[in-house]
This record gives C-alpha cells, structure tokens and sequence, in this order.
C-alpha cells in the first residue's frame, strides 16, 4: 500500500514537473517573443517531456534568444534627412536590401571612404597598428578573444600606450571568449587606465540565466573617424600564425578598415553594447545624438550600412537580409565561412538559387577548428551539390564570413553561417552596395577559391545520416 502511495506521488510530482517546464517554455516563449524553428521547438519540447528535472533548469538557462531591445540608434527619418538619402528606387544598388533594413528598423546607409580590404593578416595587422597609434581623443575596441599570445601582448601594450598618451581607452571582450584566448592579464591593463568590461562574465551575467547570448563583434574605433572590423579575433592565429611560429601558418580571414560616417554609427553601436556591459540604464542608449558629422548629401558617395544582429534586436537581421538576398539573387552567391549549418529556409533559398542558374560558391576550410560543425555540414552540402551549387575545400582554417550577391551586395563582419550566429550570438555584419567595392571584396573570395579543391558529395551511409541529425538535433539547438 506505501509503495503504491509513494509511486502514486511520484508519479504525479514527475508529470507536475512535465506541465511546469512545459507551462516555462510556452509562456516564456509568448512573452518574450521567442521565434523558433520548428527543430528547435520539437527538441526542447521532447527534452522537458522526456527528462523535465535537467531540460528544465538548462531551458532556464539558455532558453531565451532575445532581451530587452535596444532603441535604434538614431530615428530613421532624422538619420535619413541628416544623410539627404530618399527611399531608394529599384535601380539603387542593393535596393531589395535597403527596404527590407528599413522595414526591421536598422540604421539607414551611411557614406565612407578609403576603405581599405586587408589582403591578409599581416595587412590587417598593419592597419591596425596604425589606427591604433594613430588614436588622438578616444580608442574603442571590442573582441571575442583576445590572446594570451604574442600578438595578445603587442595588442595590449599599444592600448596601455595610447591610455598613458592621455587617449580615453575602452576594451569589451566578451566574458566567455575571455577564457578561450587563454584569459590574458586585465589587471595591467585598468592599471595604465584602460577601462575594461566582461561582456555577460558567466558567473555574475547581467541577463539573468542567459549566459549562453555571446557578443561575437569585433571592432576597432579610434577618434570616432576610423572604423577597424571583420572577423579577426585579436589573437595570433587570426593575423600571424599560432604564437607566430612559421610551422603554424595563420588561419585565412577577412578584414577592413575605412573613414567616414559609417563610423560615427558603428561608434554607437559600441556605445551601445558598452553601456549594456556596465549594466547602465536602458534610457541612454534611446537619447544617444545623431552624429553631428553626417554630410548634408551623400549624392555620388560609396554607402554601407551596419547590419547588428543579436538579443538586441527585435528581428534576426542578418538571417532576414541573407535569406532574402538568396531568394533575390540573378547571377552569383560567393560565400566563406568557417562553419556551414544552415536551417531550413536559409538551406532553401540557397538550392532554389543554383537550380534557377544562380552561380552559387561556398568556400569552406577542409577541416575547421571545430569538429562538430563539420559533422554537422555534410548533409548541407551535399544537398547543395545535388542542386548544382559548387562547394570549395581550403586545405587551411578559413575564419573569413563573407557572402556576395550578384554585383550591389556584399555582407562582411563577424556572422558564420550557423544557428549559434545567425539567432543567438551578438554579431555585426556590414553591407556594402558600391559595384566597385562589392567587387573588391568578390575578388578577394576568388583569391581564396584559387587554392582550394572542390568538394565531392559522397552518398552517407545510414549511420552517418544518423550521427549528423543526432549532432544537428542536439548541438545547434540551445
């Protein structure tokens, strides 16, 4: 009779825990506006049926993609009157793009100049040395890792300088890559009079449960007149080789740097993200002042337009802009990335564009740096194949993310093609529109597809099928 009585208590205390997560999940995700992808959704719903005293806690955790978000960083029409930019015709480079950057509340483009595409890490370096040494008034930077390395220290240094110097120096490095780059001394850093913050340090993270929503930008500012950004992390692998040692050659990666008011924008975006870290009142970020700078006509000017995509934001940007964009596309999508999982719609707009005539390029590394994601990819890319899309194998680590689309697109930052950057991680792309620059960056993945091998689809087994939509199921879902 106990043991019927405690079984029956059990029983009814494990399905209270079951409604409880599930009761969690579907009022969480209606309040917050959690927008899932069907796969998504069936996992974490199987998961809290299944084993509700783990999901429940993990959900709690990492279950939430959004958080309170930022207001823009300057209203439309006053940035749009102070840039003298209309509504773009369909004739504009990148049109499509523009109304639908507008439509999802983003910044409007703003001009530049002398923009400068690195060729490779040791250009990149040089920029940088420069921009920073250059810094009168105010250096920002903002990185995922920076290394406890060679170049770590030379990075570390040159802000200690600068600070020294008189220069307001600011570092944000995110509170988890902290501790992949071998967490560098910060110490000498306040010391010299360098302000540095964790973005959401795990152990006492501002989001309340969501240490998971990582901020994977990365930018130089200095003055806020030049603008530094891409996908290098600050550590030596990214621009040298591991520790600079010539038996470990640098990963291939892609950054810029350029002048003008796209900076001022991305200064605010820094702003933003800084005052975020510091736990600062929500308010500011709404009252922050269009850049005084802004030319009164912009007639002839190259423009861009920085494209966040994050928690910050209400809609998932860069996944919008690259799906639409795809869907869009006449003659050629060139794509690098490091890691390729796409979901469903973006795997879509991708295959219907080859089988359309659409030239469609995917450069990828032969074996990246992490072992799940290329698991993982192979059911993509033979899809992609099979729709006459060409997929390129580097024999080195590509960390590059770049996607150029016909000739008035090209998407360069810090966003991978993966469902960790495209709906969790704090990420910042940047469109170009200008044919000429568009095609400067189109030249630089043609560089990289010189020294790679295509990619042969090979027919997987049904263990392997297994293994992939277990890794896809359990390892992109959080």
């Amino acid at each position: 009779m106990w043991l019927k009585l405690i079984e029956h208590h059990w029983i009814t205390l494990h399905g209270l825990t079951i409604f409880a997560g599930l009761a969690v999940y579907v009022i969480g995700s209606h309040t917050l506006h959690q927008r899932r992808h069907p796969a998504s959704a069936v996992a974490w719903i199987i998961t809290l049926v299944l084993v509700p005293y783990i999901a429940l806690p993990l959900y709690l955790m990492f279950g939430s993609r959004k958080v309170g978000v930022h207001a823009p960083v300057a209203p439309l029409p006053a940035l749009a009157g102070a840039c003298g930019l209309a509504t773009p015709d369909a004739a504009t480079p990148g049109a499509g793009v523009r109304h639908l950057a507008a439509a999802l509340g983003l910044d409007q483009p703003a001009p530049y100049a002398q923009l400068n595409v690195h060729k490779d890490g040791a250009a990149a370096l040089r920029a940088l040395r420069t921009g920073i040494e250059g810094a009168q008034h105010t250096l920002d930077v903002c990185t995922f890792i920076l290394g406890d390395d060679a170049l770590g220290e030379e990075i570390m240094q040159a802000l200690m300088a600068r600070a020294r110097a008189g220069v307001a120096v600011r570092l944000l490095i995110d509170g988890i890559g902290i501790y992949l780059g071998g967490h560098p001394g910060l110490a000498r850093l306040r010391e010299a009079g360098v302000a540095v913050e964790l973005f959401v340090p795990p152990l006492h993270s501002p989001l309340r449960g969501r240490t998971n929503l990582r901020n994977h930008r990365k930018m130089v500012l200095a003055d806020g007149q030049w603008f530094w950004c891409g996908g290098r992390n600050l550590a030596a692998e990214y621009f040298e080789g591991g520790g600079g040692l010539a038996s470990e050659p640098p990963w291939v990666d892609l950054s810029f740097d350029l002048r003008g008011a796209l900076t001022a924008q991305a200064q605010q975006r820094f702003v933003l993200d800084w005052d975020f870290a510091v736990a600062a009142e929500s308010t500011r970020a709404a009252t922050l002042p269009a850049p005084a700078h802004l030319p009164a006509r912009v007639n002839g000017a190259a423009v861009a337009q920085l494209i966040p995509s994050g928690p910050d934001q209400s809609d998932d940007t860069v996944y919008a802009v690259l799906v639409a964009s795809c869907f869009a596309a006449r003659q050629r999508i060139a794509i690098a990335t490091p890691y390729f999982v796409p979901d469903p719609t973006l795997m879509m707009a991708l295959t219907l564009a080859a089988r359309r005539g659409v030239a469609v390029d995917l450069l990828l590394p032969a074996h990246s740096n992490h072992r799940i994601a290329d698991v993982a990819r192979h059911r993509s890319l033979r899809e992609l194949c099979a729709a006459g899309a060409r997929v390129w194998f580097l024999p080195g680590m590509i960390h590059a993310k770049a996607v150029v689309i016909d000739a008035d697109l090209a998407l360069v930052g810090s966003a991978n093609l993966d469902a960790r950057s495209l709906f969790l991680n704090y990420e910042l792309m940047v469109a170009f529109y200008d044919p000429v620059d568009v095609e400067r960056f189109a030249a630089w993945l043609a560089r990289q597809r010189a020294d790679a091998a295509p990619y042969r689809a090979q027919p997987a087994s049904l263990v392997r099928e297994i293994a992939e939509g277990l890794v896809l199921w359990v390892a992109f879902q959080l």
